[in-house]
C-alpha cells in the first residue's frame, strides 16, 4: 500500500501539472486505463485471502476514485482555458451579408396573369372568372358555335362520360339528345356569357384562367392559359377594339413602337372577326415584339382573334342587340409570356423542373409593376 500511495502522490503531481488535454490523456491511460497502475492493483485483489482483500479493496478503490476525480478536474479546467483561448483569437464578422436562403418564386404565367391584371385594370376592365367544367351550352351554343363546328369534335374537345338520368350507364346519343353534356372549358368565353346574363350591359371585363383543348407541341399543350376581354356598350366599333389592344401591348411589351395588323377572319361568336398581328424582328434566336411589319428586317406574327360581338350572342346572353354593341379579344396568356421573357417551348411552363422555374420565375418581394406606364397612356 506504501507502493500505491507513492504512485498516487506522483499521478497527481504529474496531473497537476499537465498543460494539455493530450498530457491528461496519457495520465489517465498510465493510472486507469487496462495496464495502469490502478487497473493492475485492482487485479491483485483475486490472488488474496478474503481477510486481505477486505482490507486493501477500500483503499485501492480510493485511490482510484482520487486520481479519476483529479483527472475529471483538470480536464474541465483545461478546456475552458482551451474555450477562452479560442473565444480571444476568434472574431465574428457580423457585416458579413447572410447566405442565400431558398426561397419560392413566381411562376412566369402567375406573374403574366397579374401584368395583365393590372393593365387592364387601369384601362376600367374587371376581373371575372368562372368555373372550369363547363356544360356545351355555356361553352359552344351561345357563343353561336352550330352542331357540326369542329371544336365540338371528341379529338378537339375534352367530354366527361355521358350519364343516364338515373346515374346509370352512359347514355346513347338518342338519350343524350337535349341535355347539357359536360365537358372542360376549350376557351374563358363562358365566363363572357354568364357575367353578360348576370349583369346585363354595359360590361368591360377581361376573363383569364386555365382552358383545355386535345392538342400538344412545342407550341400547344392539352392545358394552358388564356385571356379573354370583352366590352358591351353603345356606339362601340373596331377602332375601340384596336385602340385597346395597342395600348396594352405597348404596356405589356414596354415599348412605344408596337404595330398592329387587323386581318380579316372568321369566328362564329364574332361579326366582322378579324386576327391580331403584331410586328417583330428576330434578334438572334428570339423573336422580339416591336417595329413594322413589311419593313425589312420585320414580320408579322399573329397574337389572338377579336371581333365585334355577334348578335346572335348578344341574344343568347339576354341582351338587346340593336340597343348595345362591343368588341371581344382572346390572347393566349403562356404565348405572350414566352414573347416577352424570351421562352422557346411552351411545354416547359409545366414540366416542374426547379431549375427552369429558378431561371425564369420571379421573386415574390421585388415583381415588376407596370401600371403607373399604363395610367400615363390610358
Amino acid at each position: 500500500m506504501i507502493e500505491l500511495t507513492s504512485q498516487k502522490d506522483a499521478a497527481l503531481a504529474a496531473i497537476s501539472g499537465a498543460d494539455t488535454l493530450d498530457a491528461l490523456e496519457e495520465q489517465r491511460v498510465g493510472a486507469l486505463g487496462k495496464k495502469g497502475w490502478v487497473s493492475l492493483a485492482l487485479k491483485t485483489l483475486g490472488q488474496m485471502s478474503p481477510e486481505e482483500r477486505s482490507e486493501a479493496a477500500p483503499a485501492i478503490q480510493a485511490i482510484r476514485a482520487e486520481v479519476a476525480d483529479a483527472i475529471a478536474a483538470k480536464r474541465q479546467a483545461l478546456e475552458a482555458a482551451e474555450l477562452e483561448a479560442q473565444l480571444a483569437s476568434e472574431t465574428l464578422d457580423l457585416t458579413l451579408p447572410a447566405p442565400d436562403m431558398l426561397s419560392g418564386s413566381v411562376h412566369p404565367v402567375s406573374q403574366v396573369m397579374d401584368e395583365l391584371a393590372e393593365i387592364f385594370a387601369d384601362l376600367g376592365f374587371a376581373v371575372a372568372t368562372g368555373p372550369e367544367i363547363e356544360d356545351d351550352w355555356h361553352n359552344f351554343t351561345a357563343l353561336n358555335m352550330d352542331e357540326s363546328h369542329p371544336a365540338r369534335a371528341m379529338h378537339d374537345t375534352f367530354y366527361f362520360p355521358d350519364k343516364a338520368a338515373d346515374g346509370g350507364q352512359s347514355a346513347s346519343s338518342s338519350e343524350a339528345v337535349g341535355q347539357k353534356r359536360m365537358l372542360l372549358r376549350t376557351h374563358t368565353s363562358p365566363v363572357q356569357i354568364r357575367s353578360m346574363k348576370e349583369q346585363g350591359a354595359p360590361i368591360r371585363l377581361i376573363a383569364p384562367g386555365r382552358v383545355y383543348r386535345s392538342d400538344s407541341d412545342a407550341t400547344h399543350t392539352p392545358m394552358f392559359h388564356q385571356v379573354e376581354g370583352l366590352v358591351i356598350d353603345k356606339d362601340i366599333h373596331l377602332g375601340h377594339l384596336k385602340w385597346t389592344l395597342e395600348t396594352f401591348f405597348k404596356a405589356f411589351f414596354e415599348r412605344e413602337d408596337i404595330t398592329l395588323r387587323l386581318r380579316p377572319s372568321y369566328f362564329p361568336f364574332t361579326e366582322p372577326s378579324v386576327e391580331v398581328d403584331v410586328g417583330y424582328s428576330n434578334e438572334g434566336d428570339r423573336r422580339v415584339v416591336g417595329g413594322h411589319g413589311d419593313e425589312q428586317g420585320y414580320d408579322w406574327m399573329e397574337l389572338g382573334g377579336s371581333g365585334m360581338v355577334n348578335r346572335r350572342v348578344l341574344e343568347f346572353a339576354g341582351i338587346d342587340p340593336d340597343e348595345y354593341q362591343g368588341f371581344a379579344f382572346g390572347l393566349g396568356i403562356d404565348r405572350i409570356a414566352m414573347l416577352k421573357y424570351g421562352m422557346n417551348d411552351l411545354r416547359a411552363f409545366f414540366d416542374g423542373d426547379p431549375r427552369w422555374l429558378a431561371h425564369y420565375g420571379f421573386s415574390p418581394f421585388d415583381q415588376p409593376t407596370l401600371s403607373a406606364g399604363v395610367g400615363a397612356r390610358a
